[in-house]
């Protein structure tokens, strides 16, 4: 569901709105909803950015991995609650509040992050049985 919403932009925003569209291929009302909702977000969830990639759009920590993946380790690691952040935040060289601002946009929006770890684990076992495949035929 969507709603109508009007705004007023500066003719220098609307403008660069409009070139960026154009160098991402995208419609302007998409790109504007996008950015709103990105901004939106990373104003709840400091620490928090988006970056774009080979599987699109994605929240990451501002100096490190995106946070599936910091889910992904956490997940992995023997130890729970604060020792488990501690042991990530060494793992990933950022500082352990680094890794508390991931858990909180994860504790938002997990959804997201699930869909994002599914496809990695997807990637990750065509790209295990592709290697197998070809090592039974150089074997």
């Amino acid at each position: 569901m969507s709603e109508v919403f009007s705004i007023r932009l500066r003719d220098s925003s609307a403008e660069r709105l409009r070139s960026y569209a154009t160098e991402v291929g995208e419609p302007v009302s998409r790109l504007a909803q996008r950015l709103i909702d990105e901004g939106l977000r990373m104003a709840a969830h400091p620490g928090i950015v988006f970056r774009s990639g080979p599987s699109g759009r994605r929240a990451a920590l501002l100096r490190g991995p995106d946070v599936w993946e910091v889910v992904a380790l956490l997940r992995s690691l023997d130890a729970r609650g604060d020792a488990a952040v501690e042991e990530a935040a060494g793992w990933l060289g950022t500082p352990a509040a680094a890794i508390r601002h991931a858990l909180g946009y994860y504790g938002e929006f997990p959804e997201e992050i699930e869909a994002e770890i599914t496809a990695n684990e997807r990637a990750t076992e065509g790209a295990r049985a592709s290697w197998s495949h070809q090592q039974s035929v150089i074997g």
